[in-house]
């Protein structure tokens, strides 16, 4: 009777990290094959270079409102009608002839998974019990870094024998795949009133005003969301200059960088799988908070590396305590903040990531031009370590410990 109870209690779980696990594992695929397809069109690095900016655009033009919608109407239906409206654009772009079409297309796929992210967490943290929500976010970790392992090598085999097109459309077929998992995991309750509602820039001005209510409202929470984003953001700018960095300033090869960034996601997936196991174990204040110490020391390791072993070093500490922090991070976001209103913080939050992403990855490119690279790494890195201190502190601050427990433990 036991066994049967905990099937069914992990039926909607594993179809979840089904269904985002042949959606992520087709996103690199697809990643790597429209690379070499504006490539092969254009052979201008600089149209291929446009490729990145596309999606945090997308994010954009989407945040600031999506959230109104997704918090509102059936999620499941929202993810369905995502990956179904990916599925078609994405297989009609090795069809266009035009590269501004195709760019249009590539826009419109960002758009959807702009609005498939922040659903995707609202549903997840909706339907996943408390009790098992931090053993999921570690499953999801293992797809997650599974499928950034696995899809840019499979898309490397695929492009051997085959046009990038074949790789496109196995990517399509992939969200109609994850689509049809959906489908299968139960339905929201949209209320009556949900139902009525009328969307207008009256109710997004009200969203908005909610949503800034909770933020005034909720200091300890919303430190300890802001202090972790920062480190978030910061390594994305940093890891932005990571190839010129290993290559130029450390003198290592393409080969020795391919090596680090692949023990970085056996990391990754090391310390997932580890989490899950003894997830009733380890404290969600120490994943997130020692997780987040220990990351950014691996960080001033790679900062102020010479030699390919002591990187190595450092790119094992990223991977291995990065899987800790993000599982310990994303288990404190569902457990504290309201379910009710996740999609429109998600939308809104997301919103100010973009913006100080783009900033930051224009500053970090800047000042490593006219300074040292070493020393703009280096600097970015003493800040993650500082931001992560500070993080440490607020997580176990006695003040706090009664609260914070009952948010991150309940």
């Amino acid at each position: 009777m036991k066994n049967q109870q905990l099937r069914l209690s992990w039926r909607n779980p594993i179809l979840m990290l089904l269904g985002s696990g042949i959606s992520n594992l087709g996103d690199f695929v697809y990643l790597v094959a429209i690379n070499v397809i504006i490539f092969e069109r254009t052979h201008s690095a600089v149209a291929v270079a446009g490729l990145w900016i596309i999606g945090p655009i997308a994010s954009l033009c989407t945040q600031f409102w999506s959230g109104m919608f997704i918090d509102r109407l059936n999620k499941r239906t929202i993810l369905i009608t995502m990956d179904i409206i990916r599925a078609l654009i994405i297989a009609f772009i090795p069809l266009l002839s035009s590269i501004t079409l195709t760019y249009i297309f590539i826009f419109t796929v960002n758009i959807a998974s702009s609005i498939f992210g922040p659903t995707s967490s609202t549903y997840i943290a909706k339907h996943i019990p408390k009790e098992q929500r931090k053993q999921f976010n570690a499953y999801q970790g293992i797809v997650t870094s599974g499928a950034f392992i696995v899809g840019p090598a499979f898309a490397g085999l695929l492009l051997i024998n085959n046009t990038p097109s074949v790789a496109i459309y196995i990517n399509a077929v992939s969200f109609l795949l994850s689509g049809i998992v959906f489908l299968f995991l139960p339905s929201d309750h949209v209320s009556e009133e949900a139902k009525k509602t009328k969307f207008s820039i009256k109710l997004l001005k009200e969203d908005w005003v909610q949503v800034g209510g909770f933020v005034k409202t909720s200091t300890s929470i919303m430190s300890i969301y802001i202090l972790f984003q920062l480190m978030m953001v910061f390594a994305f700018s940093l890891d932005t200059q990571e190839v010129v960095f290993t290559q130029k300033v450390v003198g290592l090869t393409q080969s020795d960088f391919g090596f680090l960034v692949s023990i970085t996601g056996i990391g990754y997936v090391s310390s997932s799988f580890l989490i899950s196991i003894f997830s009733k174990k380890l404290s969600t204040k120490i994943l997130m908070g020692v997780g987040s110490i220990v990351f950014s020391i691996g960080y001033c390791i790679y900062a102020f590396s010479n030699s390919f072993y002591t990187i190595s070093v450092g790119f094992i500490l990223l991977g291995f305590f990065s899987a800790a922090s993000n599982t310990g991070f994303v288990t404190f976001f569902q457990q504290s903040f309201p379910i009710d209103m996740m999609g429109r913080l998600n939308s809104i939050f997301g919103l100010f990531q973009s913006l100080l992403k783009i900033c930051m990855v224009l500053v970090i490119g800047y000042f490593g031009q006219i300074l040292s690279l070493r020393i703009t790494i280096i600097s970015g890195t003493l800040i993650i370590f500082c931001l992560s201190v500070v993080l440490l502190v607020i997580v176990m601050k006695p003040v706090n410990e009664k609260y914070l427990s009952e948010q991150l433990e309940g």
